[in-house]
């Protein structure tokens, strides 16, 4: 679905009458392209807290993108410490003494605030920040590197835990369609954010901003890891997958490498064979509420050598107030968004049908997290959504599984084409990015979750929303 508004407000007419007005003009996002040579292309600007760690592992990452030009502020406390690490990853790093006189852009501000143990030392956030805010690029990153706080010290905790007041306000200031995420890494674990600082400093994170990543400990290893096809040899399973976010998702997992089979509904048939054909996938009609719908997935699946990764995107709306809500609609929603998903998880792992170091992502919403009028039951089961991936991610460790999440906010489907206008309109623009996501952003965020890179990345919730000003 076309955004008008977006596609006038960014017309040579359309700017200059929209700025007169002080109207917002949604800046058209880049997202990822095929055949991308670099993660990321431009100038990146690397700094660090005194005896932050991580540094290493952030400049090992950014020496894989070869259209990055690297840099260190002069005059930081730690700036000694980031030449050091520079030395250690093998990258050349240059020395940029910041001025609002000259004109120097930054594609991405990257800080590692791992060192910073109390509130004092939240000063170095400032130091870095402050002069460098205004020479972000239009669709620039900002990227903090933080420790988890639940793991840390009563006062490197509270110091910690600041760090996401920190992004998400930075998020809603730097405007230009740039975002803003944090990734919080255990101690021991730093060599495990390959994978989340890949995709939060590349264009496949387009409309994912204010969100924060937990990485622990794994034995994921970049070298020699191709990240062009993260998900080659793998088989995927992606419930939904005729049309809108679904189909995204099937074609994303098979651009990345993966087989895909495709499910839905025997009458989305048709569209369902179309998506099948399109990415040379296979298609398996069946209804995930029915009662043998488990059995025969797994069977299913067990035909092509088992499963990989599994998808839940299939779900339902039936929106009324409480008050007015026949049972029919609450029993439907509960039973297709989260009651269904618990029955083929259960089966799949009794079976062994999903292989150890296998995936599992599924498709909550943001009615999840801040909730909706009108929704209590899709938001009740889209809340029961995260609450099994946050319970399930301990027990599917010792299988090396990870489980994980993704919230959609206002995505440009068919679905949100059939709303009001005036509602749709008041979607599209209460966010940071003034726009609507496009079904891809959801299923780019669903491919970093489900990369081998990502097996310390468990247990998370990621809001695909441009960081919508409604919920946390």
């Amino acid at each position: 679905m076309s955004d008008v508004y977006q596609a006038i407000a960014n017309s040579p007419v359309g700017k200059k009458i929209f700025s007169s007005l002080n109207l917002p003009i949604p800046v058209i996002l880049e997202r990822h392209t095929p055949g991308q040579a670099s993660f990321i292309k431009g100038n990146v600007m690397v700094g660090a807290a005194p005896g932050s760690k991580a540094v290493t592992a952030i400049l090992a990452t950014l020496k894989g993108a070869s259209d990055a030009r690297l840099h260190t502020l002069a005059g930081l406390a730690a700036e000694a410490d980031v030449q050091k690490a520079a030395g250690t990853a093998g990258v050349s790093v240059s020395n940029y003494t910041a001025s609002r006189e000259d004109s120097q852009k930054f594609k991405a501000l990257v800080f590692d605030a791992t060192g910073i143990k109390n509130t004092a030392e939240l000063r170095a956030l400032y130091d870095f920040f402050h002069p460098l805010t205004r020479k972000l690029d239009k669709c620039g990153r900002i990227v903090v590197i933080g420790r988890i706080p639940e793991n840390c010290t009563l006062e490197q905790r509270i110091a910690q835990r600041s760090l996401e007041g920190l992004v998400k306000s930075l998020g809603k200031e730097i405007k230009k369609a740039s975002i803003a995420n944090l990734i919080y890494v255990d101690e021991g674990a730093d060599t495990q954010i390959a994978s989340p600082l890949h995709f939060f400093l590349s264009p496949k994170a387009a409309y994912v901003s204010g969100q924060v990543v937990r990485v622990e400990a794994a034995d994921f290893a970049a070298d020699g890891f191709n990240w062009d096809k993260p998900l080659s040899g793998k088989t995927a399973l992606v419930t939904g997958a005729a049309r809108g976010i679904g189909a995204a998702i099937a074609e994303v997992l098979a651009r990345d490498g993966a087989k895909v089979v495709v499910l839905d509904i025997p009458p989305m048939a048709d569209d369902l064979k179309q998506v099948a054909s399109r990415i040379g996938g296979i298609a398996l009609e069946g209804d995930i509420s029915a009662a043998d719908a488990p059995v025969k997935i797994s069977a299913a699946a067990k035909e092509h050598g088992g499963l990989d990764i599994i998808i839940h995107n299939a779900g339902v709306t039936r929106d009324k107030t409480m008050a007015g809500m026949p049972d029919k609609f609450w029993d439907m929603v509960i039973d297709i968004n989260i009651s269904s998903e618990e029955r083929i998880n259960a089966q799949l792992l009794k079976d062994g049908t999903l292989n150890d170091g296998g995936r599992i992502v599924c498709v909550s919403s943001i009615s999840g997290i801040a909730g909706n009028m009108g929704q209590t039951n899709y938001a009740t089961s889209k809340a029961a959504v995260i609450g099994m991936v946050q319970g399930m991610a301990p027990e599917l460790q010792a299988r090396n599984i990870t489980i994980n999440a993704v919230a959609p906010g206002f995505i440009e489907t068919q679905m949100t084409a059939a709303i009001p206008f005036a509602i749709r309109e008041a979607g599209r623009r209460m966010n940071s990015m003034s726009q609507g996501g496009q079904p891809v952003d959801v299923a780019e965020t669903i491919s970093f979750f489900a990369s081998p890179a990502s097996q310390g990345v468990s247990g998370n919730i990621v809001r695909v929303c441009g960081q919508s000003l409604i919920g946390a």
